[in-house]
C-alpha cells in the first residue's frame, strides 16, 4: 500500500478498516479528561506593555517546564484569515483523487500530498492526509508557487491562501521566540528571535476522515515533533491530546486560539530546561478534523547550542552534543519514526560518529 492508492473514501465504505491502520493498544490508551492549558494573551506582549509580557511569560515558562504546550489568543492574525484558511484546506482535501496526486510527495522530498504515510511505512499507519509545504520567507513565495506549480493556475487561490496563512504564522512564531527568551530570563530576550530569523520552517494541512474503528486507528501516534515549536491551528472536533502528569488529555479546541508545542530542537536550545511535548491525534466516526500547523527549524547549518545562561556549569552541563537541524532531520527521515525518545536516540547517534553530517 502507497499514498498514490489509498483513498479513504472507499476505506469509509468498507465495514472494517485495513490492519495496516491498526496501532498498538499501549498507544490507544484512552484520554483522561481534559488539559487545562495556560491561555496567553499576546496583546499586551504586542503592543510593548512590559507588566503584561512578564505575566504572559511566567505563564509560558510554567507550562513549558511542565509538558512543552500552551494557547495563545489575540495573536496578530488578519481577521478572517484562520477560518479563511481552513476552507481552503477543506477545498484542497476535497479534489479528486487524481487532482490531489499532482503534487503527490515524492521520496526525498518533504513537500507534496500524502495519504496514510504509506510511502515511509507499512504498518502503524496513521489515518489521514497531508499536504505539506516547505517555507522560507520570500521572495520568492514559496508555498504559492509550489501549489501552484503543481495544482495549475485554476487552483491558483490555494497557494495564495496557504502563502498568506504561512507568512502570518512565520511572524508570530519570531514573536513567539522572543517571548520564550523573555520567560527564560536571558539577558539578551531577543536571542531566540535572531537565531530563528534566517530559519526555515514547513506548513501542512492535516485532514482526518471519519474512521469506522477509530478505538483501533489514531490520526497520528505518540510522537514529539523534532523542529523547533510548532504552533497549531485546529478546528472546531476535538482530537489533539497531550501527554502530561502520567495520562492522556484533551486539549480542546478554542474559538480564536492557536496551540504552541515546543519541539526537540527547541528542547536542546534551552538545554532540556523546556519540555518537548509528547501528543498524538486521535479520531472519530462521524466528523472530518482538520488543521493546520506550522513547524519552525533554524537554519540547517546553524549549530543548536544553548545561550551561555542555560549552561551555568559549562561545557559538562550541557544536555545534548552540538548538530544543525541538517542532521536531525536527515535522521528522522532516515526511516527512524519520531516518538519521544527521538532526541536521546539522535544524540547517541551523533556523538558516536562526530563525522556525521
Amino acid at each position: 500500500m502507497n499514498s498514490s492508492n489509498v483513498n479513504f473514501s472507499l476505506l469509509q465504505s468498507q465495514p472494517n478498516i485495513p490492519p495496516e491502520f491498526f496501532w498498538p493498544e499501549n498507544d490507544l490508551t484512552p484520554s483522561e479528561g481534559d488539559l487545562n492549558l495556560p491561555i496567553i494573551d499576546m496583546s499586551g506582549f504586542l503592543n510593548g506593555d512590559e507588566a503584561e509580557t512578564q505575566r504572559a511569560a511566567k505563564a509560558v515558562r510554567e507550562a513549558c517546564m511542565t509538558h512543552g504546550t500552551f494557547l495563545v489568543i489575540n495573536h496578530g492574525f488578519k481577521s478572517g484569515l484562520a477560518e479563511k484558511a481552513l476552507h481552503i484546506s477543506s477545498l484542497f482535501f476535497g479534489l479528486p483523487k487524481d487532482e490531489k496526486l499532482k503534487a503527490y510527495r515524492t521520496p526525498g522530498n518533504i513537500s507534496g500530498y500524502t495519504a496514510g504515510h504509506s510511502h515511509r511505512f507499512s504498518s502503524n499507519l496513521p489515518w489521514n492526509e497531508t499536504l505539506t509545504v516547505a517555507f522560507k520567507k520570500g521572495p520568492p513565495q514559496v508555498v504559492e508557487d509550489f501549489l501552484t506549480s503543481k495544482l495549475g493556475d485554476r487552483r491558483q487561490e490555494i497557494g495564495q491562501v496557504f502563502q498568506e496563512f504561512s507568512e502570518a504564522m512565520n511572524r508570530l512564531n519570531l514573536e513567539l521566540m522572543e517571548l520564550l527568551g523573555i520567560s527564560m530570563g536571558l539577558k539578551d530576550r531577543t536571542f531566540f528571535r535572531r537565531f530563528f530569523e534566517d530559519g526555515n520552517a514547513i506548513f501542512r494541512c492535516n485532514y482526518y476522515p471519519p474512521c469506522k474503528q477509530p478505538e483501533k486507528a489514531l490520526g497520528v501516534g505518540p510522537h514529539n515533533d523534532p523542529t523547533a515549536i510548532t504552533v497549531l491551528l485546529q478546528d472546531d472536533v476535538v482530537g489533539l491530546e497531550v501527554f502530561a502528569s502520567g495520562k492522556w488529555q484533551t486539549v480542546r479546541p478554542r474559538p480564536g486560539a492557536l496551540v504552541v508545542n515546543v519541539g526537540d530542537t527547541f528542547m536542546a536550545l534551552s538545554n532540556g530546561n523546556y519540555k518537548s511535548c509528547f501528543h498524538r491525534a486521535v479520531v472519530n466516526m462521524e466528523k472530518v478534523r482538520r488543521s493546520l500547523v506550522y513547524f519552525s527549524c533554524p537554519r540547517e547549518d546553524k549549530l543548536i547550542i544553548p545561550p551561555p545562561e542555560l549552561v551555568e556549569g559549562g561545557e559538562t552541563s550541557r544536555k545534548y552534543p552540538d548538530f544543525t537541524w541538517h542532521q536531525l532531520q536527515r535522521f528522522t527521515q532516515s526511516g527512524y519514526r519520531v516518538d519521544n525518545t527521538t532526541l536521546e536516540k539522535f544524540s547517541s547517534w551523533i556523538a558516536s560518529d562526530s563525522s556525521k553530517n
